[in-house]
């Protein structure tokens, strides 16, 4: 299961080598939508990424640092630092070459 993510323990849990952010409200239908697509790529990869939530709804500060203006977005982070974003719904296979692309670096 991800992480949770808050404002006081963020920088925290985005340290390691690779990081993904998916910044979510419950409201959100499209990050209902990713859930399942989300729980099937961190089986996949959570032994080499590290996957963590946040509820943007709980603090705007830090999305807004990360430019996220619309959900679902996925924010990578490669040791602490945001590299890319991706926003919106996408299926499996789509975000699996993803990330394995994003393994490849």
């Amino acid at each position: 299961m991800a992480t949770i993510a808050n404002k006081d323990n963020f920088k925290e849990k985005i340290t390691g080598p690779l990081t993904i952010v998916d910044f979510w409200a419950p409201w959100c239908g499209p990050c209902k939508t990713m859930n399942p697509v989300m729980e099937q790529l961190e089986k996949k990869y959570g032994d080499r990424i590290k996957f963590v939530k946040y509820n943007i709804d709980n603090q705007t500060e830090i999305p807004q640092q990360y430019k996220v203006y619309s959900i679902p977005s996925l924010v990578v982070f490669r040791d602490g630092v945001g590299k890319e974003k991706v926003t919106g719904v996408y299926p499996f296979d789509k975000l699996d070459h993803y990330l394995q692309r994003q393994l490849a670096k």
